[in-house]
């Protein structure tokens, strides 16, 4: 459901200063993995939010337009991989459109439960997808945490102002 919070029509901010708006806020950047029968699928994403405790409950966005979209729509589960400050090939990879983001030099195996897991990577939450929620040309996925593993010390990629950064 829906609630709009504003009585009277609003006037959109132009798309260019909305992402320079968001050029200058720094995010952490994940690969979100899945697989819904048709094979492995994986996007980089900056937009994970930890919405709730209790259930423990995690949020992506996914474009409606972006390959990844029928396969992540149609996926009961999905990981997401924390990147490590030194994992941006790994990061341009998931970005790039395309190609086999799987292929070599990419390191990765099944879960046991069978989703796609990159190795070496910082950390990831294996979750179970709750809901799809629309949300203008993109869905903003709500994921329950189910298993999760972290790899102490690493220190984290973000993406500020349109490059990555090692921190």
């Amino acid at each position: 459901m829906t609630v709009s919070l504003s009585p009277h029509p609003v006037a959109d901010i132009a798309a260019d200063r909305f992402k320079q708006a968001f050029r200058a806020y720094p995010a952490g950047v994940v690969v979100v993995t899945a697989d819904a029968g048709r094979g492995p699928v994986g996007f980089t994403a900056t937009s994970l939010t930890s919405l709730s405790l209790s259930p423990p409950l995690v949020s992506f966005a996914i474009a409606t337009g972006s390959s990844s979209w029928p396969h992540i729509e149609q996926a009961r589960s999905a990981v997401v991989h924390f990147l490590g400050s030194d994992q941006e090939p790994l990061a341009r990879t998931f970005a790039t459109s395309g190609i086999d983001r799987f292929a070599e030099p990419t390191a990765w195996r099944r879960s046991p439960e069978g989703e796609p897991l990159l190795d070496g990577v910082a950390g990831w939450l294996r979750l179970t997808v709750e809901d799809l929620v629309p949300a203008g040309d993109h869905r903003i996925v709500v994921g329950r945490v189910v298993d999760s593993r972290q790899q102490p010390g690493r220190r984290p990629l973000l993406f500020h102002d349109g490059r990555y950064l090692a921190v």
